[in-house]
């Protein structure tokens, strides 16, 4: 059985495997494919190589780290496509996991190449699809093969569908959205496609600052981007025609630079001249928590400041301590919003943390994902 996962994990200056969520996110479908007597044959991507010869994008210590996880054998192919591969995987061991190498050694995958989607389908007489991930990626491994062989999406795809179903579908009122991040411009579609849906949207991070410049307050050196600032009104505007209440900071924790060591000060409701807001204020982070305890379905995608600096991380903390504390349904969506709340040890404490970053975005967006749309239920 041929499954598309995303094992497409961080990794240090080293070599080695800083965070597995990815890889253990997809322990559920292998370990049911395998209990039904079934050969899972894995193929995943792996960052961006620069050719095939590229050792460091290999992806053998995935699968040792898979075969310590699974608790299983799992048999690591130098290839991922031809007769080798295939003679691999038919002589492979009952109870054998096989993990091709890194798809993106063939240049046609990120194009949809056919011709490569045939020769993957040749490894398998069926199609699980479990990297969400990659699920808005229209490439070879990804849609490509789904639309050769019959395919159903594995346990991951369908929690992440199921997930954001509850938001976008049919949410349990109130709803409260919460966007963060540093530009407007790349959430101008998720601004919109909730603002259709929510009842509350809080906005924080950097792209709150085109915002309230477009309200004509004073941001000072903060960023924001003049080009977006009609975009804005326009969204506000929306906002107050369909009711839904639009939360923007009401104060700020500014600094006199970038920097982890910058002279830092609360300031509100503008920012002077001479400094930058890095993160909410304390009033903005109580008004936002209060928002969120009555929530009944809460979305968050993006980091209240620059949480990466911890002088600049309370207002990302409170919101994701809020989030925790909600008795309502909570998803996490994007990566940084993924990251702050693994590094606040708060993941467990929300419903669904979402593995994919720009496919989770792309849903909240109203679109529709190719790796999905392409899966004929038919397994």
């Amino acid at each position: 059985m041929l499954v598309r996962v995303d094992f497409n994990v961080p990794v240090d200056d080293a070599g080695l495997i800083t965070d597995d969520t990815r890889i253990r996110a997809a322990l559920p479908t292998l370990r049911a494919i395998l209990a039904r007597g079934g050969r899972p044959v894995l193929l995943t991507h792996f960052g961006r190589p620069k050719g095939p010869d590229d050792d460091s994008m290999r992806v053998d210590q995935i699968g040792r780290r898979l075969q310590e996880l699974l608790g299983e054998p799992v048999l690591k192919l130098d290839e991922s496509t031809g007769p080798a591969v295939e003679a691999a995987i038919e002589k492979a061991p009952k109870g054998t996991t096989v993990l091709c190498e890194n798809v993106r050694f063939h240049a046609g995958e990120t194009k949809g190449d056919e011709a490569l989607a045939k020769a993957f389908a040749r490894l398998g007489d069926c199609f699980v699809g479990d990297a969400f991930g990659a699920a808005h990626r229209d490439h070879s491994s990804v849609s490509g093969v789904a639309r050769l062989l019959p395919s159903a999406a594995g346990y991951l795809m369908r929690s992440e569908v199921e997930a954001f179903a509850r938001i976008l579908t049919d949410p349990e009122r109130p709803l409260v959205a919460i966007l963060g991040g540093a530009k407007i411009s790349d959430k101008l579609s998720v601004v919109e496609n909730l603002l259709d849906r929510c009842d509350a949207l809080l906005v924080g991070g950097g792209m709150a600052y085109t915002f309230l410049a477009a309200q004509g307050l004073e941001i000072g050196k903060s960023l924001y981007e003049p080009t977006q600032l009609e975009t804005c009104r326009a969204a506000l505007a929306k906002a107050k025609a369909r009711g839904v209440r639009l939360l923007l900071p009401v104060d700020h924790v500014t600094a006199d630079r970038f920097a982890a060591d910058a002279d830092v000060l609360v300031t509100g409701p503008g920012v002077p001249a001479d400094r930058m807001a890095l993160d909410i204020g304390p009033k903005s982070r109580e008004q936002f928590a209060r928002e969120i305890a009555k929530a009944k379905t809460v979305v968050w995608n993006g980091p209240m400041g620059v949480f990466e600096m911890e002088r600049f991380r309370a207002g990302t903390e409170a919101l994701a301590k809020a989030l925790a504390a909600c008795k309502g349904y909570t998803v996490v969506g994007g990566g940084d919003s993924v990251a702050a709340i693994q590094l606040l040890g708060l993941a467990d404490q929300v419903d669904h943390v979402s593995t994919g970053g720009g496919a989770s975005l792309e849903l909240l967006e109203g679109q529709v994902l190719p790796g999905i749309a392409a899966l004929s239920n038919e397994v």
